[in-house]
């Protein structure tokens, strides 16, 4: 061991520098378990170089193992696809499988909870759900049979936000906007993070939006149809989505437009817990124009509005919604936003992000939102890979561990 230039004391360091670690997965500083792990945010370059040191140590790998148990017991990426923990019960997470007896009186309390939500709250939210609908799709179907006009125009927006206020009532939404100053204005772009489908309702009880999709089947195909004949929505169809060019074309096409809305765009492409903000795909930050970032933060004391597709279908997900308590949230129109001379898509889309995160309280995190159904790619392994091997080489450890091997 000698020879290869790993010495005895600096094993026992090694040691000890493990224990440290390990501890430090479960234990805080002050003997407080925070959360599942406590998380040593120290940076890798800090972690294994130490000055002037140039032997390789077996210490050196510790920085990797601990990072590989923390993924393992709580990673950073997948536990954003799944619903947040709440400090305290909200009388409604005992409604699942999961539920455990506590006493007769929490027994009580909840058993009332469930029959004010079900036998009174959820028919009542239904029968104004069904409204909303059915007055969305005629509405529309009418003034969409007017000439393009200034009436027109005023005549969807009437309809759209009546529609849409009906609906937030539905979900006994209480919706506090910040800064309306800032709202989106016509010809620009307005990007929110995305936690749920009503999101874009919680957005348009307060303003207009030209809405960016896929043409769907169903009652929502049906919804999307009447909608377009009187606003200029931007539906596309499954081939035409896989066209990026058609795509980016038709859109400019639609911002190019001053007089026609905002277009409304969730750049995430997938819902995320309400706690975080994940990479902004960059092709809303391709088109041109004027960005309007908005954040939406939910209050989860009242009901959990992210939707977990892998696990809910979107029935399931509304019947969740629709038996919970309230959808409390908190909106903030943010100073728009232009591309910087100089600045790629990407930088713009990221800046964009840091924005809504600070603005919304969210944490900021660069991993793409399709691993909640795809793995990670390899060249992710292979650049913590090369980042580390870089550092070995610029420390001379790795010319000093085959020095040594030859000796041997």
């Amino acid at each position: 061991m000698g020879d290869a230039g790993v010495h005895p004391h600096r094993a026992a360091l090694g040691a000890g520098r493990l224990a440290g670690h390990l501890r430090g997965l479960f234990v805080g500083p002050n003997e407080d378990v925070r959360g599942i792990i406590e998380r040593d945010e120290t940076p890798m370059e800090k972690e294994i170089v130490h000055p002037h040191r140039v032997d390789f140590e077996f210490s050196d790998i510790f920085y990797f193992c601990r990072k590989g148990f923390e993924a393992i017991v709580e990673d950073e990426v997948t536990q954003r696809f799944s619903s947040e923990e709440l400090v305290s019960w909200n009388l409604l997470t005992r409604t699942n499988v999961n539920f455990h007896y506590i006493s007769l009186r929490l027994t009580i309390v909840w058993v009332i909870g469930v029959i004010v939500r079900y036998c009174f709250l959820l028919p009542l939210r239904i029968t104004l759900a069904a409204i909303g609908i059915t007055s969305m799709i005629v509405g529309t179907t009418i003034v969409g049979q007017l000439p393009n006009s200034s009436v027109k125009n005023y005549l969807s927006e009437v309809v759209h936000l009546t529609c849409s206020r009906i609906l937030v009532r539905a979900l006994s939404g209480t919706i506090h906007y910040h800064n309306k100053e800032n709202k989106p204005q016509k010809g620009g772009i307005c990007v929110a993070n995305h936690t749920s489908p009503i999101d874009a309702i919680i957005l348009t009880n307060d303003g207009c939006y030209a809405m960016v999709g896929q043409v769907h089947g169903g009652l929502m195909g049906i919804i999307q149809r009447a909608t377009v004949r009187a606003c200029p929505h931007v539906w596309f169809e499954r081939s035409e989505v896989k066209d990026r060019h058609l795509v980016t074309k038709r859109l400019r096409e639609h911002v190019a437009d001053k007089n026609k809305l905002p277009i409304l765009i969730f750049p995430e492409g997938t819902c995320i817990n309400n706690t975080s903000v994940m990479m902004f795909k960059k092709g809303s930050f391709e088109i041109g124009g004027t960005i309007y970032p908005v954040a939406i933060k939910y209050d989860p004391q009242f009901g959990d509005a992210f939707w977990n597709s892998s696990k809910y279908n979107i029935v399931s997900y509304l019947l969740r919604i629709m038996t919970s308590w309230a959808i409390v949230c908190n909106v903030w129109y943010m100073p728009p936003m232009v591309r910087q001379e100089g600045e790629d898509a990407v930088q713009f889309a990221n800046r964009v992000r840091s924005a809504i995160a600070r603005q919304g309280g969210l944490t900021e995190l660069p991993w793409d939102g399709g691993l909640k159904r795809a793995k990670v790619k390899d060249t992710f392994r292979e650049e913590q890979q090369k980042n580390f091997s870089k550092m070995l080489v610029r420390n001379g450890s790795v010319g000093s561990l085959s020095a040594g091997t030859e000796s041997d």
